[in-house]
């Protein structure tokens, strides 16, 4: 037996594919939705973003992006909280998602998420926060 090394996007795609259609097998997915929002400035330059997706209970959280020109300024709490409703108007009753260390830890525990576990040495010295928060 030799396995083949694939060291590609493309290939990681179709191992999750994979796994989709397996999980398929066993539970209904077609409920799972993406979840997402952004603002544009006055120019249509993309200044803030938050993308995941729902699915039976859960809303996993992706990602949460702001410019450099609008954080401070309440515009990651509104967008938070705008797809915390959004999620909660899907029937979810929990939000899941992970922060790197020097990410948003603070902000997520300032809108009430709990952290559950922390991976250590992640990458390499640092680690990744993973986080809960019941709607």
């Amino acid at each position: 037996m030799i396995f083949t090394p694939v060291h590609t996007h493309e290939f990681a795609d179709l191992v999750k594919q994979k796994i989709a259609e397996f999980n398929a097998q066993h539970w209904d997915a077609s409920k799972r939705q993406q979840l997402g929002l952004k603002l544009e400035n006055e120019k249509g330059e993309l200044v803030a973003a938050l993308a995941g997706r729902t699915f039976g209970h859960w809303f996993y959280l992706e990602s949460l992006w702001l410019d450099e020109k609008v954080r401070g300024k309440g515009v990651g709490s509104k967008l938070l909280i705008e797809a915390e409703t959004l999620a909660k108007a899907r029937g979810c009753s929990f939000v899941i998602l992970d922060t790197l260390d020097f990410q948003a830890k603070p902000f997520y525990e300032r809108h009430g998420y709990q952290l559950e576990w922390t991976q250590q040495n992640y990458p390499f010295t640092g680690c990744k926060h993973f986080m809960t928060k019941r709607l």
